[in-house]
């Protein structure tokens, strides 16, 4: 139990609820296996303040994690910058975008840092802290601390695109991608080589429909655009499945079905 007191922000009451919802979703589940009791889930409960706009927060640090869209999250640390106090650290769960871009929009580029929680965040332990050409130490070890007070582990990584997690990793499912693309394998049948044949926990296209093929498309047009080298280009099939809307299971199809 950490005890922290967190405000939930959306932009819309049914997101919000969606996230509450999840979060119940998360504290029923340790309770079944033991690890909460009933009454230290209502006391975690009662520590999130859910909100549908951006106002003045008086809070330490506010965590951005919307989409992964270099505009969106410039507009958001713009309006935070501004609802936040000064000395308040603001940090983007971004997973390929530069935190020293995001820093320049704001007043305080020295309190802007990258803090990138691994998916799912409630069991993975990995948080990647990036900081951007400004970010100051007495920010970074901020950060760190409260990473591994939230039970995490950091790991620093420099402020390139896609920074180390999805540098390796998305280069890793596109390429599984263009197998399916060429006619290589089946989806199945990449997943099963991937699983077995190198101890992956889930194949490379099931991950990838989790994460989301239009996060995967926009993490890859990161690397692409930031390097300028032809290894990063997406597979023309992920532009066409996010094209189509297949987005995978939270849009109900991707390379696989999930109705």
């Amino acid at each position: 139990m950490r005890h922290h007191s967190v405000v939930l922000v959306d932009r819309d009451e049914r997101t919000v609820n969606r996230g509450i919802a999840a979060i119940e979703k998360n504290l029923d589940r340790g309770v079944e296996k033991g690890r909460l009791t009933q009454e230290q889930r209502g006391l975690v409960l009662t520590h999130i303040r859910p909100e549908i706009a951006i106002k003045d927060f008086d809070v330490d640090i506010a965590i951005e994690a919307a989409t992964e869209n270099q505009e969106v999250k410039s507009e958001l640390f713009r309006a935070l910058d501004q609802s936040t106090p000064p000395n308040a650290i603001l940090a983007s769960n971004t997973s390929s975008i530069s935190i020293t871009t995001l820093g320049a929009v704001t007043n305080r580029p020295e309190r802007v840092i990258g803090m990138h929680f691994m998916n799912p965040v409630p069991v993975m332990q990995l948080v990647e802290i990036i900081r951007g050409l400004a970010t100051s130490q007495e920010t970074y070890e901020t950060t760190e601390k409260l990473a591994r007070d939230l039970g995490k582990t950091p790991v620093e990584v420099r402020d390139f695109p896609g920074f180390v997690s999805n540098r390796v990793l998305m280069p890793m499912i596109n390429e599984a991608i263009y197998a399916v693309y060429e006619g290589v394998g089946t989806p199945e049948a990449i997943d099963t080589v991937m699983k077995l044949g190198m101890n992956h926990p889930m194949g490379p296209l099931q991950l990838a429909d989790f994460i989301g093929l239009d996060t995967c498309l926009a993490i890859m047009n990161v690397l692409y655009d930031g390097f300028s080298d032809p290894k990063y280009r997406p597979c023309p099939l992920l532009k066409q499945y996010v094209a189509a809307g297949w987005y995978g299971k939270k849009s109900g199809r991707g390379f696989y079905s999930y109705e």
